[in-house]
C-alpha cells in the first residue's frame, strides 16, 4: 500500500508500524540496520534530526522505500545530473573525479513514466 509522507513524524509512524507488525525489537532493528538504537528511537519519534543516510537504512532493513514523484519536466535534468556525477565518478577526460559517489549506471533508471 503506498502511504504519503508529509512530515518526518509520519515516517516514524510508518517505521514503527512496520517495525511492530513484524514483531522486531527496536535494538534488533538498530543492530541488523547498523546504526544507533538512539538514532532508530529519534527517527519513530519523528524528529527530523537524523541523518538522511541512517533514514535510509532503516527503511531497507524493513522492507520500506522511499520514493518522490518527480515531474515529467525534470526528467532530462535528473537524467543529465546522474550522467556528469557517473561521468566525475569514474574520472572521465576534462572531468574533476569525486573521491566518493554512491552513483552508479544501476542508480540511472528510466521507466517511461517520468519517475525515476
Amino acid at each position: 500500500m503506498k502511504h504519503i509522507i508529509h512530515s518526518s513524524e509520519d515516517l516514524g509512524f510508518a517505521l514503527r508500524a512496520v517495525r511492530k507488525s513484524a514483531k522486531v525489537r527496536l535494538d534488533d532493528l538498530a543492530l541488523t540496520a547498523r546504526v544507533s538504537k538512539q538514532t532508530a528511537v529519534t527517527l519513530e519519534k519523528g524528529m527530523a534530526t537524523v541523518q538522511l543516510g541512517k533514514v535510509l537504512q532503516l527503511l531497507k532493513e524493513v522492507g520500506l522505500t522511499l520514493s518522490v514523484d518527480l515531474p515529467e519536466s525534470a526528467v532530462p535534468a535528473l537524467h543529465r545530473v546522474q550522467r556528469e556525477a557517473l561521468e566525475r565518478s569514474m574520472g572521465a577526460p576534462g572531468s574533476n573525479p569525486v573521491k566518493r559517489s554512491s552513483v552508479s549506471s544501476a542508480n540511472i533508471v528510466d521507466t517511461g513514466k517520468g519517475h525515476a
